[in-house]
């Protein structure tokens, strides 16, 4: 017997959330074959077999969150019987019905007691950590969950585990952390003042509020975590550039006029243009092309942009490898197959990994200039506006000109603004001057 184990499908990610099983007990199975769909920190991916022949039991049912490496499903040959000679069959899957994070818990603890049965132990193990604890039994602990649980100084022998054979998953920290917050103070009680103080968290909703409660996906779960860690631990300063991109807006035209008459047709936008400028930029000024690993500075040796794409979910970084070696008309079309997949969540894991810098674009959107929240490792983020026409002054005489604002955000403890003036610089020569993009 075989076991499918939840893959990692990022460098970041610890869990990932099983949205629906593709395979049911008693299907073949093929290596390849699209088992389960798992919801990540990014994307929502179809996790493939690694094993062949029959899926015999399903461990996690759909609706639960497990960590990277957890058994999900065991697959083997039809007259194999199960370990502990338990019966095959799939573990009860209300909790995908209902989305209940509560209800998830109880279907995972449902799972965890059929294993048990099945491996010929009491059947008792989900709750049973403190009893384990008391027999000098290893806890059984998800790596994000015993982190958390470390950050908030809880005690993982006073928890119950949910998860599949009593694992303590990171729902089941949550919930001791939610019931220990919801726990009142009595009047005796005398409160200790931290040594330095802190801000007071406020009550997100008063007590005769109506509300309606909407659980984070993983994809924004991670993208909090990992914005207030770049706020919190990257010293970001921020330049604006007011770029002329009356001449690019002519050049656009002209190549859309050839670009639609071509076999394959594809339609190029200012921010495809934006794209190929940046990547020549970025080749003139390799030193913002790069990345902090401790005290070292990693110059990379491609150029690979991330370009932010809205989804209704939240925010994905598609990445276009190879950048400053693409023609124009290779990023458009490039661009335009990613976007598309990011919003059909097809995105391969590879195809969001690896960025060296990112372009965040909201003129679509009418906005004039904004900054942008700095993607880690990388140490720059450019945001780029609407093409607004504003009257300027041409060699003496008043004219209305299309412009473009641009602010890039920078990690102060790489970058220095002289570097960030001098690449804003090319970048604005580019744009200004947009024949360079076609014979660079």
């Amino acid at each position: 017997m075989k076991q499918v184990l939840m893959p990692k499908l990022g460098d970041t990610m610890e869990e990932g959330k099983i949205l629906a099983w593709r395979k049911q007990v008693g299907d073949t199975v093929k290596k390849g074959d699209a088992i389960a769909e798992i919801e990540t920190e990014k994307v929502n991916i179809e996790a493939e077999s690694y094993a062949e022949g029959v899926l015999r039991q399903i461990l996690v049912p759909a609706g639960a969150t497990v960590a990277i490496g957890t058994p999900i499903a065991l697959v083997g040959d039809p007259s194999e019987p199960l370990e502990g000679g338990g019966q095959a069959g799939a573990a009860p899957r209300a909790a995908a019905a209902t989305g209940d994070a509560a209800a998830a818990g109880t279907v995972a603890s449902a799972s965890a007691t059929q294993a048990a049965g099945a491996n010929g132990t009491n059947g008792h193990a989900a709750g049973a950590t403190a009893s384990a604890i008391a027999t000098g039994e290893r806890i059984i602990i998800s790596p994000i969950a015993r982190r958390i649980a470390g950050e908030h100084h809880l005690d993982i022998t006073q928890l119950q585990g949910t998860g599949p054979n009593g694992r303590i998953i990171r729902e089941d920290v949550e919930a001791a952390l939610a019931a220990a917050a919801a726990v009142p103070t009595t009047a005796a009680a005398t409160p200790a003042i931290p040594a330095t103080p802190e801000a007071q968290p406020v009550a997100a909703v008063q007590p005769d509020a109506v509300v309606t409660a909407v659980p984070l996906t993983q994809m924004r779960k991670t993208i909090a975590k990992r914005l207030q860690q770049s706020m919190q631990t990257i010293p970001h300063f921020y330049m604006t550039m007011a770029i002329d991109v009356t001449r690019l807006g002519e050049l656009r035209r002209s190549l859309n006029e050839y670009a639609g008459s071509l076999p394959q047709p594809v339609k190029i936008t200012i921010n495809d243009l934006v794209l190929r400028a940046v990547a020549l930029a970025l080749k003139a000024h390799p030193e913002v092309n790069v990345s902090l690993d401790g005290d070292r500075i990693l110059f990379k040796s491609q150029i690979n942009l991330g370009m932010a794409v809205a989804l209704d979910r939240g925010l994905i970084v598609p990445v276009i490898t190879g950048a400053d070696r693409r023609t124009v008309l290779e990023i458009a079309r490039e661009a335009r197959r990613l976007a598309e997949a990011a919003r059909a969540n097809t995105l391969k894991p590879e195809e969001f990994q690896g960025g060296t810098f990112t372009i965040s674009n909201a003129g679509m959107y009418g906005v004039e200039s904004f900054t942008a929240v700095i993607n880690p490792p990388e140490v720059a983020i450019l945001a780029v506006g609407a093409a607004v026409p504003t009257p300027v002054v041409v060699e003496g005489q008043v004219a209305v000109r299309d412009v473009l604002k641009v602010t890039l955000s920078s990690d102060h403890r790489v970058l220095d603004g002289a570097v960030t003036a001098r690449f804003l610089q090319e970048l604005k020569r580019l744009l200004e001057q947009p024949m360079g993009l076609l014979v660079s």
